[in-house]
């Protein structure tokens, strides 16, 4: 899943996003508005926590612009007031959940995780295909009933390609997907990070190549 995390705080901001990486979400961070509109007009996210009160463009303008453009994506809107009259407003400007400050992490992240699930074809939330079955709530991961260890960036692409259903997912998609934006897109960071995967996930490989074109289960 990509997030991008809008905050002007900065610490609030960076202890979100790396709270969120560690659950095996690939998290961009801004911290104003202008910036977020540069962010949303050149990568795709499946959901945006967006700050409200926000410098330079306001978080309302940002929701507005994400809802004007007819992205699929989705919005979870931060504030530091809790009056029910807020909650509405954000709500009517075209957020699609809204969550007063302070906030309990694990609570950020069960919204995150339920505003992801419905940016895409309707899934159950526990995904099984040949043989695996894959929690993304409880970041748990079993092949015939064996309880598999990865590590956020494997269980990241691991996701994407449950997800994908059979289809092939290229290398590309991938990165867009599980890494940020940060990361080089010339290394081989998906190559290895598959290998690895295939390698834990066991015998016979479960994760196919297909030549030219990407990855599938």
């Amino acid at each position: 899943m990509r997030v991008l995390v809008v905050e002007d705080e900065q610490l609030l901001a960076d202890a979100v996003a790396t709270g969120l990486r560690r659950e095996a979400m690939a998290v961009d961070v801004v911290y104003d508005g202008a910036a977020a509109l540069e962010r949303i007009g050149v990568n795709d996210y499946d959901v945006v926590v967006l700050d409200r009160d926000l410098p330079l463009v306001h978080g309302d303008d940002v929701c507005r612009k994400i809802v004007e453009l007819g992205m699929p994506t989705r919005v979870l809107m931060l504030t530091a007031s809790g009056d029910v009259s807020d909650r509405v407003e954000g709500l009517e400007i075209g957020a699609d959940d809204y969550l007063p400050k302070p906030f309990a992490f694990s609570e950020l992240t069960a919204r995150v995780r339920a505003l992801g699930r419905r940016t895409s074809v309707p899934l159950p939330p526990v995904l099984e295909r040949a043989g695996i079955k894959l929690d993304p709530n409880r970041r748990e991961v079993f092949r015939d009933g064996k309880e598999i260890q990865l590590a956020p960036k494997e269980f990241a692409v691991l996701e994407v390609l449950m997800r994908s259903e059979g289809a092939v997912v290229s290398a590309e998609q991938l990165l867009e997907k599980a890494w940020d934006e940060n990361t080089d897109p010339f290394t081989n960071v998906v190559r290895v990070t598959v290998m690895t995967l295939r390698r834990k996930l066991g015998e016979p490989p479960v994760i196919v190549t297909v030549p030219g074109s990407g990855y599938r289960i």
